[in-house]
């Protein structure tokens, strides 16, 4: 007897065989295989290999939630469009995968009540937007290679993401600021994945569209590199975030004035020596203060050096 899992689409349970002969030509297959090459160069862009190793700056990770924001706004506004399509109702589960308004309660948080003034649509992110619309508008089936781009990375690969920028952004264990990550109505991501792809296969759809959603998808995964090498150049003119060397700034030291840089200063000036190896130990966990010690030290040695000569 084959193992069953339990899944929602928002209607009630649903049971899916866990593990299906699938068939070189059912579209998740083929979209699996035509993307394979163009997904591993998008693991590799720099912004995602950094993001992967942690090196991700808030400034920076708000700049990608925007970008994120737009995108899942425009695709789901499109999905709601076409929602009753032969070539896309199996597809539809709001409940289950929509993100937009968890992007909106990510914004918020970083940027506060007033976030929707402080946003804007990136060159690079309008073009993957403009490109959305235009086919929920003009072309609805491609529209399934959309959603399988952003949904099923998002179960995936997404899971790895929220763990890496909530240890690297030092943000809450309560999950705000990542609540784009979480699917509370998802109970099994392979699950739910395992019947998405199902539900693909089964839309009746000839080879050539077939191979359209292969390209479409493609397409798919160049604009989000787009969008990366942006947030790449962007990055490049953004300064080094004060919170990442553990010196918060003003409004983030709950009153407590012990934990101001202003104060740090202060207290070394007045000969607080045990103050001084804590900041010490601050700079030093930044690398820009790591660059700076280095400095220091060739400096230093060469002052040293003059002196013997």
């Amino acid at each position: 007897m084959e193992k069953t899992e339990v899944v929602s689409n928002g209607e009630g349970p649903i049971q899916e065989q866990q593990e299906p002969k699938l068939s070189p030509d059912d579209l998740s297959e083929m979209l699996a295989a035509g993307t394979k090459e163009i997904h591993e160069k998008a693991e590799n862009t720099q912004f995602v290999k950094d993001f992967l190793r942690g090196r991700i700056r808030k400034e920076l990770f708000k700049l990608g939630a925007v970008a994120l924001y737009y995108t899942y706004k425009a695709m789901e506004e499109e999905i709601e469009r076409n929602k009753d399509h032969p070539n896309f109702a199996p597809l539809y589960f709001p409940v289950e995968l929509h993100r937009h308004e968890a992007l909106a309660r990510d914004l918020e948080y970083f940027y506060g009540p007033d976030w929707q003034n402080q946003i804007s649509c990136s060159q690079a992110t309008q073009r993957y937007v403009d490109r959305i619309h235009e086919v929920g508008q003009e072309d609805s089936v491609l529209l399934v290679a959309h959603a399988y781009t952003r949904y099923m990375g998002d179960l995936s690969g997404g899971q790895v993401l929220k763990k890496v920028a909530q240890r690297a952004l030092k943000l809450p264990p309560t999950g705000e600021g990542l609540e784009f990550y979480q699917f509370d109505a998802i109970h099994s991501a392979k699950a739910f994945k395992q019947l998405y792809r199902s539900r693909m296969n089964e839309l009746e759809l000839d080879v050539e569209t077939k191979q359209k959603l292969v390209a479409e998808a493609v397409k798919a995964f160049q604009f989000n590199m787009e969008v990366f090498e942006e947030l790449e150049e962007t990055g490049k003119t953004i300064e080094e975030d004060v919170l990442d060397a553990g010196m918060p700034v003003h409004g983030a030291i709950g009153g407590d004035i012990s934990k101001c840089p202003y104060y740090a200063a202060k207290t070394v000036a007045s000969g607080g020596t045990a103050y001084v190896c804590q900041l010490a130990m601050a700079v030093l966990r930044h690398p820009t203060g790591q660059v700076l010690f280095a400095a220091w030290v060739a400096a230093l040695a060469g002052l040293v050096a003059w002196y013997l000569m």
